[in-house]
């Protein structure tokens, strides 16, 4: 009898390679030509991509990306890959890969590196702690691509989400907890996930629920009084209704509210990056500040935190 060689892929959305319009474009470019993304009919979409939004958005996003771009390169790569490094020295003998959804490393080459290595049963792990079509199901076309020109496929393990799991309710507890000690408790918590249209919801896409049962579950978790706790929906595109309450929106009237102290962390995003570490840490705080609040302190994305590993290693081990 063949025995199993397990191997696991790491996905992610992906970044620019720097922080330059030419490579925005280029990412940008693949990103939002996807239709899992943005599903406008292709002959629609193509010229206003392509002559209006790659134009105008590349070189105002590359100033974005340079306010955050660390000595290593993107922050999202940087902590992507500090994750894959920490999970495989969990795992020693199975090999770990990243791969992106958009950019570079494509799903091309970490597939066929497992495949390279004997794998016969391969783990997914998008690193999307709340399932959407917009995000885990273009990792699942992703993956289906690269091995619809295989011969010989792996076994196959899809983890679809992660919203409620112990182990990320844990790791999200501790992360609050360290930075209310650090900080003292505000006077709210917000809690800010990335948004979807709400078409996309209307249409099937169980994206909110997911989101509001990772915050349910947090909030029973840290055991707050009613009303201490906010859900909101940052980083809308285009002009059709997103989710809501919208973060910036909330925030900018919070203040008159009496609320002059937040904390905001990010429970969907994996590892920080452009939509927490400049939209939410700078341009969110502006907002709040300017709005009459405080004091306001970003709570840093799980990243490669201990408690994130130990999530990690439990939900790909699970499936060996």
């Amino acid at each position: 009898m063949t025995q199993t060689k397990f191997g696991v892929l790491l996905v992610n959305l992906g970044t620019p390679e720097a922080p330059t319009p030419q490579a925005v474009r280029k990412y940008l470019g693949e990103f939002l030509s996807d239709i899992r993304v943005v599903d406008t009919p292709r002959l629609l979409w193509w010229p206003i991509l392509n002559l209006v939004i790659l134009p105008l958005r590349s070189p105002r996003v590359s100033k974005l990306y340079k306010s955050v771009w660390m000595e290593e390169g993107s922050p999202l790569m940087v902590f992507s890959r500090r994750q894959q490094k920490a999970l495989a020295e969990r795992l020693p003998g199975t090999p770990v890969e990243l791969a992106m959804s958009y950019g570079k490393p494509g799903m091309k080459d970490p597939i066929e590196k497992l495949l390279a290595q004997g794998v016969t049963k391969m783990v997914v792990l998008p690193l999307y702690p709340q399932y959407s079509c917009s995000t885990s199901a273009a990792v699942f076309d992703g993956v289906a691509r690269v091995l619809k020109s295989q011969r010989r496929l792996p076994s196959l393990s899809f983890i679809r989400d992660y919203a409620t799991h112990p182990a990320y309710i844990s790791a999200l507890k501790a992360s609050i907890e360290r930075s209310f000690t650090q900080h003292g408790e505000p006077d709210r918590l917000v809690l800010s996930f990335h948004g979807i249209p709400k078409r996309f919801v209307a249409e099937g896409d169980d994206y909110e629920q997911r989101c509001r049962d990772t915050a349910q579950a947090l909030t029973d978790a840290l055991q707050l009084p009613t009303g201490k706790i906010m859900l909101t929906f940052q980083s809308r595109f285009g002009r059709e209704p997103w989710l809501t309450p919208y973060t910036d929106e909330t925030l900018k009237g919070l203040p008159a509210q009496g609320v002059k102290y937040i904390q905001i962390i990010c429970p969907g995003f994996a590892s920080d990056c452009l939509e927490t570490l400049e939209e939410i840490k700078e341009e969110n705080r502006e907002i709040f500040i300017h709005a009459g609040g405080e004091r306001f302190e970003y709570i840093d994305a799980l990243n490669d935190q201990p408690e994130h590993i130990d999530l990690l290693q439990q939900l790909v081990t699970q499936h060996f």
